[in-house]
C-alpha cells in the first residue's frame, strides 16, 4: 500500500499545484480588469471636474470648447451630456441626441459628490459608465466612458474555452458577461477555478472562472513524469509519513480538534457610550473552554493560531456562534455594533467577504451592525488585495477598525491608506492616565490623529473613573474595560444589554459608576 501512496500523492499534489497556479493567473487577470475599470471611472471623474472647474456656465462655446479639449486628451471619454432630472437633453459634445438606455440605478461614490450608473449607448456593444455631477438646481453634467476599452469580441478571443468572465454591480445587476455562465452558476458536479475582485471602492465586482478539468488536461505530460518518479520515492514517502505522525502531537492538532468540537467560544466585552451610559456594542473575544472545564485565555493560543493558519476557521466558527447568540438581541437593539477581529491572513484573498455574506446574509444581524477589527500583530502584505477585501466589506455596509492603534505597524499614512472607520486606542496608552492628570501627550496625540482622519475612537482597557472622565473630556465617546464589565458569556451579556437598553434614557448611570453585574 505504501508503494502506491506516492502515486496517489502525485495526483493530489499536482491537482493542488494546478489550482493554486491557475487561480493566481485568473486572479491577476481579474485584478487587471478591475484596475482598468477603476482607471476608466477615475478618468471620467477627473475629466468632469476639469470641465466644470473651467466652465462658468453650461452649453456655452467655452463649455463646449473645454469638453472637446478634454475628449481630445482622453482616449476613454466618449461623450459629455447636459440634461435635467426629467431626462431632457440641453447639449452634448457631438451636437446630436444621445441615445442610451440605463442598465442600473444611480449609485453614490464613496467620499465623492459624483454618482455612477451603467448605461448602454447606441452603437457600442460594451456597456458604458455614466458619471454624473449636479450643476445648479435642476441640471446634471454626465461623462460617458466604456466599462472596458476592449470590445466584447476581443474579450472572448482572449479567454480559454468554456471560461466565464462577469462584471456586475455588487447588488447583482449584470454589466458584462463573456462566455456561458450556466455551468458555473449551477455548479452541477463540475469543479471550477475562480477568482474575484472589487473595483476599488466602486460598487462593481469582477469574477472569472474556468473548468478545472479543462485546465488540468494541459498538465498531462507533467503528471506522467511525476508518476514515474513517484515509484522511486516510496521509501521517502514512508519516511515523511512517519515524520508527520510523530509531529501530529503538536498543539496545532489539539487546537484544530478544539475548533471542530466547538470548544472555542465567543465572549462579549461591552462597549459603553461615555456620555450617556448606553451600551453601544461589544467586542467578540475568543476563549478556549476545554472539556475539563479549564478556560484557556486568548494570549495562550491566538498568536499560534494566526501563524498556523487556524485563525481563519476559528474566526468562521466564532462568526457562526455570534449569529446564533446575538440575532435576537440585534433585532431588539438595532443600533448595537458587533466588533469581530480579523487577522493578516484574512486579507490575502476575498474569501472572507464571501464568508461574511454566507454567515450573516439574510440573518437578523445587519451588515451595518458589524465592525471588523484589523489586528496590528503583522502588517498587511499585499496592499492591493488587502484593499480589495476592505472595499468588499465596505461594499456590504460593514465598518473597519484599527485595533491596538499605536502599538504595532500602524502610522498615519498606513491607516489612511487602509480607509478604516474606527481607531481603537490600546490600553497601554489609557494606563498613562493617572489620577489628577491634566495632559498625556502621547494619548492626546493619538486622539488628535484619529480626529484629523475623521474616524471614530474607542478606548480599550478603561479601568478607573479618572480614565473615563479624562477620555470623555477630550471627546472620546466610546470605551470598554473592567470599569464597565469584563468579557462576558453570552447569557450574561444578553441580560446586561437588555437591562441597559430598557433603562436607557430613564436612569443612565454616570461615568465611573459602572454597570450592573450581569454575571
Amino acid at each position: 500500500m505504501l508503494a502506491f501512496a506516492p502515486v496517489v500523492a502525485v495526483d493530489y499534489l499536482l491537482d493542488n499545484y494546478v489550482r493554486v497556479r491557475e487561480r493566481a493567473v485568473i486572479q491577476q487577470r481579474v485584478d487587471t480588469f478591475a484596475e482598468r475599470i477603476s482607471d476608466s471611472a477615475n478618468a471620467a471623474v477627473g475629466s468632469l471636474r476639469r470641465i466644470l472647474s473651467q466652465s462658468p456656465s453650461l452649453c456655452t462655446p467655452t463649455f463646449l470648447s473645454n469638453v472637446h479639449a478634454e475628449m481630445g486628451a482622453s482616449l476613454s471619454l466618449r461623450q459629455v451630456l447636459v440634461e435635467n432630472s426629467d431626462g431632457v437633453q440641453f447639449c452634448d459634445a457631438l451636437g446630436r441626441e444621445v441615445d442610451y438606455v440605463a442598465l442600473s440605478q444611480d449609485l453614490g461614490l464613496p467620499r465623492q459628490t459624483e454618482r455612477l450608473a451603467v448605461v448602454q449607448m447606441n452603437g457600442l456593444d460594451m456597456p458604458v459608465l455614466k458619471v454624473t455631477q449636479g450643476f445648479g438646481n435642476n441640471r446634471t453634467v454626465a461623462a460617458f466612458v466604456p466599462v472596458l476599452a476592449n470590445p466584447l469580441e476581443g474579450l472572448a478571443l482572449g479567454m480559454p474555452p468554456a471560461s466565464v468572465l462577469r462584471i456586475a454591480l455588487t447588488d447583482g445587476t449584470d454589466i458584462v458577461t463573456v462566455g456561458d455562465p450556466t455551468g458555473y452558476d449551477q455548479r452541477s458536479g463540475t469543479e471550477y477555478i475562480s477568482a474575484s475582485a472589487f473595483v476599488g471602492e466602486l460598487p462593481i465586482r469582477v469574477d472569472a472562472a474556468m473548468p478545472f478539468a479543462l485546465v488540468r488536461a494541459d498538465y498531462a505530460d507533467l503528471d506522467l513524469s511525476f508518476t514515474l518518479i513517484a515509484c522511486v520515492m516510496s521509501g521517502a514517502f514512508l519516511f515523511l509519513a512517519l515524520q508527520y505522525v510523530r509531529r501530529s502531537a503538536i498543539p496545532a492538532v489539539d487546537l484544530e480538534r478544539a475548533i471542530v468540537a466547538g470548544e472555542l467560544k465567543p465572549y462579549y466585552q461591552p462597549v459603553i457610550n461615555l456620555r450617556t451610559g448606553e451600551l453601544a456594542g461589544c467586542e467578540v473575544l475568543c476563549r478556549w473552554e476545554k472539556r475539563s472545564g479549564e478556560v484557556v485565555p486568548p494570549g495562550a493560543f491566538i498568536d499560534y493560531a494566526e501563524v498556523t493558519g487556524l485563525a481563519i476557521p476559528m474566526t468562521l466558527s466564532l462568526m457562526q456562534q455570534v449569529r446564533t447568540d446575538l440575532s435576537d438581541l440585534c433585532t431588539e437593539v438595532p443600533g448595537l455594533k458587533i466588533s469581530i477581529n480579523l487577522f493578516e491572513g484574512h486579507f490575502r484573498d476575498s474569501t472572507i467577504v464571501e464568508d461574511v455574506q454566507a454567515i450573516f446574509g439574510g440573518s437578523p444581524i445587519n451588515y451595518r451592525q458589524l465592525v471588523f477589527e484589523i489586528t496590528e500583530r503583522r502588517p498587511l502584505g499585499n496592499s492591493l488585495q488587502a484593499n480589495s477585501v476592505i472595499s468588499g466589506l465596505h461594499a456590504l455596509g460593514a465598518r473597519l477598525a484599527m485595533d491596538d492603534a499605536g502599538t504595532g505597524h500602524s502610522n498615519l499614512a498606513y491607516i489612511e491608506t487602509l480607509g478604516v472607520d474606527v481607531i481603537k486606542i490600546d490600553r497601554v496608552f489609557v494606563d498613562m492616565i493617572k489620577p489628577g492628570a491634566t495632559q498625556v501627550p502621547i494619548l492626546d496625540g493619538l486622539i488628535a490623529m484619529a480626529r484629523d482622519l475623521g474616524t471614530e475612537i474607542v478606548a480599550e482597557g478603561v479601568e478607573t473613573e479618572a480614565q473615563a472622565l479624562y477620555l470623555r473630556a477630550r471627546g472620546v465617546v466610546m470605551a470598554q474595560g473592567y470599569l464597565f464589565a469584563p468579557a462576558l458569556k453570552v447569557n450574561s451579556f444578553r441580560e446586561l444589554a437588555r437591562a441597559l437598553h430598557a433603562r436607557h434614557g430613564q436612569n443612565v448611570a454616570p461615568v465611573g459608576q459602572g454597570v450592573p453585574d450581569a454575571a
